[in-house]
């Protein structure tokens, strides 16, 4: 979406005031109050003491670091289960994880699930084992166990989490912190992915059902446009390294802002990819302001790295990524007009 007056840039000119379905959503209205999730994932690693690594959790065990990352579907799974389609959420679960092991310039090794239920329902279980199986196939990963908890209690149908094992050499982590005058270089995402559903749900029901025509070619449904499976950036690990990255970044909950990850810097985003359909869908039927957008979803590019500018484009061409910004001194983000 390089073009500011098309897409999801354009879909929100008209903003209606009102608490009717013209009224302006935000994510904290859909429920999901990232201010206040940040305050609380604070308090939880100030208690528990500080971990080194940021996407993951590092361990040194002597040449090289064992490392780890957990994380789950969310509210994805409520799609899922509105559609009966349990075949993909599987692949979204090793993603959010295998991606966060790349970003720290871990190699994924292992993984095991953990799958919680209301009721155990055979044709369920084995889709969401489809799903994990293909993930792990696409992030080249051994699948190693997990656990399946009956709880009626406590879940309302089901929810996926897992963690995610992996291996560096001590000198193959990132730094983790861009350097002003380095490049930006992006892949493309493959949609939504697995954040920001609870705003993208409720803004897609305000008058639509999930089994409803989706209004452009890409898919069948609604659903099947926000089920669209995360993307895998486990290929992008070895062209990472050779080309000397200072950080990567997996775009996920916050949006753009998950840039700022890399140090406190400004980061100039001139050449974005465009944004698949499923932004603009979301984007109209919620009413979101082009700054709630980018502060929520990856709007098209799901992975970014920081790296020397004599390197960008090289780097670029071996991982089919493209140079998309570049980071000076300053503060924020600046892409598609807007300052985050």
């Amino acid at each position: 979406m390089t073009d500011e007056d098309s897409g999801p840039d354009a879909a929100a000119d008209d903003v209606a005031d009102g608490d009717g379905d013209d009224a302006e959503l935000t994510y904290a209205d859909s429920g999901v109050d990232i201010d206040a999730s940040e305050a609380a994932t604070a308090a939880l690693i100030g208690a528990v003491g500080d971990s080194e690594g940021d996407y993951a959790g590092l361990l040194d065990i002597g040449d090289r670091y064992l490392a780890l990352a957990t994380d789950g579907v969310g509210t994805k799974l409520l799609v899922a289960e509105a559609l009966g389609d349990y075949s993909t959420i599987g692949i979204d679960c090793i993603a959010m994880n295998v991606n966060d092991l790349v970003a720290a310039g871990v190699r994924p090794v292992a993984f095991v699930d953990y799958l919680a239920v209301e009721d155990p329902d055979e044709d369920v279980s084995e889709q969401v084992g489809r799903g994990l199986d293909r993930g792990a196939d696409r992030a080249d990963i051994e699948l190693v166990g997990g656990e399946t908890a009956v709880m009626p209690e406590v879940i309302q149908g089901l929810d996926l989490a897992g963690t995610a094992a992996g291996l560096a050499g001590k000198d193959d982590v990132f730094e983790g912190v861009a350097q002003p005058g380095d490049a930006i270089v992006g892949w493309r995402s493959s949609g939504i992915h697995s954040n920001g559903l609870t705003l993208a749900r409720t803004a897609a029901t305000r008058t639509h059902e999930y089994t409803d025509p989706y209004p452009y070619d890409d898919y069948e449904t609604i659903g099947d446009a926000l089920l669209e499976p995360t993307r895998i950036y486990t290929d992008l690990l070895d062209p990472l390294r050779a080309h000397g990255v200072h950080g990567a970044a997996h775009v996920t909950g916050g949006g753009w802002t998950n840039l700022k990850r890399l140090g406190e810097h400004r980061y100039v985003i001139d050449d974005p990819y465009e944004a698949q359909s499923v932004f603009r869908f979301v984007q109209e039927e919620g009413n979101v302001s082009d700054e709630e957008m980018h502060r929520t979803f990856n709007m098209g590019t799901g992975f970014v790295a920081a790296v020397d500018p004599d390197r960008a484009s090289s780097l670029a061409d071996a991982s089919g990524g493209r140079v998309i910004g570049h980071v000076e001194d300053g503060d924020g983000v600046a892409i598609r007009g807007l300052e985050l």
